[in-house]
């Protein structure tokens, strides 16, 4: 029986067959679960790093039973670090709802997959393609540089009229046979080969069919956002220990930055005094401040510069546990998600304890 897989599908499977990525994690005993949530971790996220955080989430979560058995906090634990954290809360409620409502099955269609928290199109073709064979396109980061050059794809790939340009070549490229190879050859070409900087043309199996490299314009595609400058905030925050050694943390919103984890008392500037349950404390009678250096992290739309003081209070009395506030352990024994500064403070603090 002839293939009914396009050419450029048939060039893609013999280079993946010989040069692609074989023994990933969520390559080995693979599952609609795992599968779910490799593809959930790597949005955004290069597979180096992703790799650990994705051994350490199996070993603690092997089944989507046990994450939807989960406290948030636990799973924002093992998140800590990996960066956009709605990834993890949308995690946490898709596998209740797989539980409670669909008796721990995965959805075995696209449409089925993208009704979950925090699953779009390119997502769920991923994971119907990878984990169920299902002919199903996607589009990542790296497909869009792929087809963006290739086919000389001018403008920006978030451009509505540029996305849906790239979302008819995908579907078209698509093949009916080895569909799962298929779609992570596609990933491993654009995050190996054909990379946004410095990408190896030589290696490629493209390399004579490639519009871009044909041209001479490979870095021109894909077509790049306009700049803009982002603004800065400045604000302080506050590290008090008790007598224990044990950093005080409040749990921010469910919503908005850092969502759902812990995070240090927070002032506009460090000459303020942080809110604690309702009331400052007095840096008068808690006089032992100091300023440390200051840090900068930064988000996709603005730039946070951080100012620690530490404060050796002596008067915190007052300030009881609660669903808001905690008393946290420099040895990072309990089990909550934590801010990336936050960690980062924390560590700084507990190697020079």
């Amino acid at each position: 029986m002839p293939s009914t897989n396009p050419p450029f599908a048939k060039q893609l499977l013999q280079w993946f067959d010989e040069h692609g990525r074989h023994d990933l994690p969520w390559q080995t005993d693979r599952t609609s679960y795992r599968v779910w949530i490799s593809e959930i971790m790597l949005q955004q996220t290069q597979v180096t790093t992703v790799i650990p955080y994705f051994e350490r989430f199996m070993r603690r979560f092997a089944t989507v039973q046990e994450l939807a058995a989960a406290q948030t906090d636990q799973v924002l634990h093992l998140w800590t670090g990996l960066g956009y954290y709605a990834r993890a809360r949308n995690l946490h409620k898709a596998a209740k709802v797989i539980v409670e409502t669909n008796g721990s099955s995965f959805p075995d269609t696209v449409e089925g997959l993208m009704e979950l928290d925090g699953i779009g199109q390119s997502t769920a073709g991923a994971i119907a393609a990878i984990s169920m064979g299902i002919r199903a396109p996607i589009l990542d980061g790296n497909v869009k540089r792929v087809l963006a050059r290739y086919h000389c794809i001018s403008g920006w790939p978030e451009q509505s009229s540029v996305k849906k340009q790239l979302w008819e070549i995908a579907e078209s490229l698509t093949p009916h046979e080895r569909v799962d190879d298929y779609t992570q050859a596609i990933m491993d070409l654009g995050a190996t080969v054909c990379t946004r900087s410095k990408p190896s043309c030589q290696d490629c199996p493209f390399q004579i069919d490639c519009g871009a490299n044909q041209q001479d314009r490979v870095a021109k595609f894909p077509g790049k956002r306009a700049k803009k400058t982002l603004p800065v905030k400045s604000i302080a925050m506050f590290i008090l220990q008790n007598a224990l050694g044990e950093v005080l943390l409040e749990k921010r919103p469910a919503t908005g930055i850092w969502g759902s984890l812990y995070s240090l008392p927070e002032s506009a500037k460090p000459s303020s005094s942080p809110k604690l349950v309702g009331s400052s404390i007095d840096r008068r009678a808690n006089n032992v401040t100091k300023e440390l250096e200051k840090i900068r992290h930064s988000f996709s739309h603005y730039h946070l510069d951080i100012t620690p003081v530490r404060v050796l209070a002596t008067k915190l009395d007052e300030i009881a546990e609660s669903d808001r506030w905690l008393w946290y352990p420099l040895d990072h024994s309990l089990e909550v998600g934590l801010a990336a500064p936050v960690k980062k403070l924390l560590n700084n603090l507990a190697e020079n304890s």
